[in-house]
């Protein structure tokens, strides 16, 4: 067996001589089965295991000739193995080992997501324990809303990673399956013992009904989950292009020593992290669609599926490898700008502390309808003529009236937005 997650890449479990290790694996786990319900003699299992080998060059050269990648490998095998080699592949079809082999090669990169999921969440909720008490704008439709902080900010994007990662769980739980049950999947010259223990062996369950290949809409739904995950990848990097933009610059990407941003404008310093990640969620997103494609399939059987997969999976998985470690990076090294966090909190004298006033107003017994009016009027006054919403409010004798000075100061207190923070941490354990 080739050496499992912590010692490989990802790149290397898609590689030629990794998918032959794969179809290896399984076809010696069936042999393994053979002898242990007394089919294949002790002294005949030793010596396939001891012989079993392959040439990725000679599979090839084989394949020229016979056009089937299943039967080149076999044939090499053979060639390896000499006369035991009639014990290898007994009542099996190709799709047994493919499918089986695939389902190995699914679990083995989904170790390694999981591995990125947790370090992505445990890096945002280092962020956010740090910025708990970081004062930042919330913002609705682009909008500023009210005050937050960039810790609540963050909370949210754990919920969603911690979220993606139960529903990548269950994905990779319903991809580890196998099959061992020959052509178009009726046990017909192999006995459903033999792919109990083949599976078993592999780590794998039975298939609980396989044609001639495992169901496609459980790799669909492996490939449309890693989809999802890049797609919550792209709010995060979204987010982060909008908070870099000049006018804002509330979050910065780290910029190097000797890094440039563009070859015309040295005073330019992009998000291209986040820029990257938006594009390569496309493609994450595209390779879905082929997958939902992929469940239609011509009767018991058809190889319309197998061409695109040779590519969905490589590309889907490397993809979201990357693009879990690239944000992760990101959100470590990430330039938080507070000052000007702060500052755009009270742009246009605080205009976002709208809604304390108007509840405070209808809180001495004026109607909502009126309040709002009231509120809004100085609210517009001071975003149209870039003045100062407070100021407005201490000057307008209908609110005087109502509110004293130190109450519309008080409408002002920024730890009013803050009073429930810690409930929300409390529940990421934060």
């Amino acid at each position: 067996m080739i050496e499992r997650y912590s010692k490989i890449e990802m790149k290397k479990i898609w590689t030629l001589d990794s998918k032959f290790q794969y179809y290896l694996d399984v076809e010696l786990a069936v042999c393994k089965a053979y002898n242990k319900l007394g089919v294949i003699p002790d002294n005949a299992l030793n010596d396939i295991l001891s012989k079993a080998s392959f040439s990725v060059q000679r599979i090839d050269e084989i394949e020229q000739e016979v056009r089937h990648d299943v039967i080149a490998f076999l044939t090499n095998i053979n060639e390896n193995v000499g006369e035991n080699s009639r014990y290898i592949h007994m009542g099996m079809t190709s799709s047994d080992v493919i499918d089986t082999a695939l389902a190995l090669q699914m679990a083995d990169a989904g170790k390694i997501i999981l591995k990125d999921l947790d370090n992505l969440i445990d890096t945002l909720k280092n962020k956010a324990k740090e910025h708990k008490d970081t004062i930042c704008i919330g913002r609705s439709h682009g909008i500023h809303a009210e005050p937050m902080t960039f810790g609540v900010k963050l909370c949210g994007y754990i919920d969603i990673f911690e979220r993606m990662k139960k529903n990548f769980e269950h994905a990779l739980d319903v991809a580890k399956i196998g099959q061992i049950s020959g052509p178009v999947g009726t046990y017909s010259n192999i006995s459903p013992e033999i792919e109990k223990i083949a599976c078993e062996l592999l780590n794998l369950r039975p298939a609980r009904f396989s044609t001639q290949i495992i169901a496609r809409d459980i790799h669909a739904g492996y490939i449309q989950s890693l989809a999802l995950i890049a797609s919550c990848i792209e709010q995060i990097a979204v987010e982060l292009r909008h908070l870099q933009r000049t006018e804002v610059l509330e979050v910065e990407e780290s910029f190097k020593e000797g890094q440039k941003g563009s070859s015309a404008m040295p005073h330019k310093k992009n998000p291209i992290s986040a820029e990257n990640l938006s594009g390569l969620a496309r493609i994450v997103r595209s390779n879905s669609f082929a997958a939902l494609e992929n469940v239609v399939l011509w009767h018991e059987r058809d190889i319309s599926h197998s061409s695109a997969e040779r590519i969905i999976f490589p590309d889907s998985t490397i993809l979201i490898d990357y693009m879990l470690s690239r944000l992760n990076d990101t959100i470590k090294n990430l330039v938080i700008h507070k000052e000007n966090m702060f500052k755009n909190t009270n742009l246009y004298g605080g205009i976002v502390f709208s809604q304390k006033v108007l509840l405070s107003l209808c809180n001495k017994g004026l109607l909502r309808e009126d309040a709002y009016k009231l509120v809004q009027k100085n609210a517009l006054d001071a975003f149209n003529n870039n003045g100062n919403f407070k100021e407005n409010l201490l000057k307008d004798g209908e609110i005087l009236n109502i509110l004293s000075k130190e109450e519309i100061e008080d409408c002002f207190n920024i730890q009013h937005y803050l009073k429930n923070i810690n409930e929300i941490y409390l529940r990421f354990g934060i």
